[in-house]
């Protein structure tokens, strides 16, 4: 295995796109392969028509891993989930006429920007990592074009920016007018799953965007820039982020939200 990661393009009309990308991350375009077949890269970014999407190489590897807003389990949640009772929307703050702006500062693939804007709060994503980024905005892409036959799926969306950025260099450029409500940080750790695939898609990431090592130097930066609360999203038993006690903690079976509160969210916010 010579390299982890290789742009993999089958078909002629998107190779502009694929050559594009490739001299902009300066890796190998693979053309017309098998992604089963290949045994000199790990993993490939696959670019074709139906979406973008990071894959692990080889005959066993698991399923491609995307952002994907309109079918599955995010697109279930949208419909059937237990909206403002979720412990997500507690942890945030959202309740009825409370609808906090939420910074969500190392977005992903975007499942719980998702869910916050489908509850009804406007969610700015940041997210530094080039290939995540583009995994994600695909996924926003291919989701508004898909709500063109759905308004309310089109409403979601319109709450939602992305931001190609390091979180900490775009919390130091803001100033006091600029603070969201509530920054959320869910920054990668290890074995944060029980269930095969989810530990599968974290090792993948793992692998080619690498863990955030820094995660806690955000912590206080949160703290510095945000108004009325930081809220960080940690598996169940791992240790507090830089070890800083937060204010209350919502626990369920697999994970826990700490938040830090700095004042009391008001009873009405950013409500039409």
């Amino acid at each position: 295995m010579t390299n982890l990661l290789a742009l993999l393009c089958n078909y002629p009309e998107l190779m502009p796109q694929a050559e594009a990308l490739a001299a902009q991350w300066s890796l190998p375009l693979l053309r017309e392969r098998d992604v089963t077949a290949i045994d000199d890269v790990a993993f490939v970014l696959l670019i074709s028509p139906d979406a973008m999407a990071l894959q692990q190489t080889g005959r066993k590897a698991p399923g491609p891993i995307l952002a994907e807003f309109t079918e599955g389990a995010v697109d279930h949640r949208r419909k059937f989930g237990g909206g403002k009772g979720q412990m997500i929307a507690k942890a945030v703050g959202i309740k009825a006429g409370v609808y906090p702006h939420v910074l969500d500062a190392t977005a992903g693939l975007g499942k719980d920007s998702f869910v916050l804007a489908t509850l009804g709060s406007a969610v700015t994503m940041i997210e530094r990592s080039p290939i995540v980024h583009t995994l994600l905005s695909d996924g926003l892409q291919r989701a508004r074009e898909y709500a063109l036959q759905d308004p309310e799926l089109l409403g979601v969306l319109q709450r939602m920016q992305l931001t190609a950025q390091d979180s900490r260099e775009y919390l130091q450029s803001l100033t006091p007018e600029q603070f969201p409500d509530v920054i959320y940080l869910d920054p990668m750790f290890p074995e944060r799953h029980k269930t095969a695939d989810v530990k599968k898609e974290m090792a993948a990431f793992h692998s080619v965007v690498g863990k955030d090592d820094d995660a806690d130097s955000l912590l206080p930066l949160a703290l510095a820039h945000v108004n009325y609360r930081v809220v960080v999203k940690r598996p169940r038993k791992a240790p507090l982020l830089n070890n800083q006690v937060p204010s209350y903690q919502l626990e369920g079976k697999s994970s826990r939200y700490d938040i830090y509160t700095l004042k009391k969210l008001p009873e009405r916010l950013n409500s039409e």
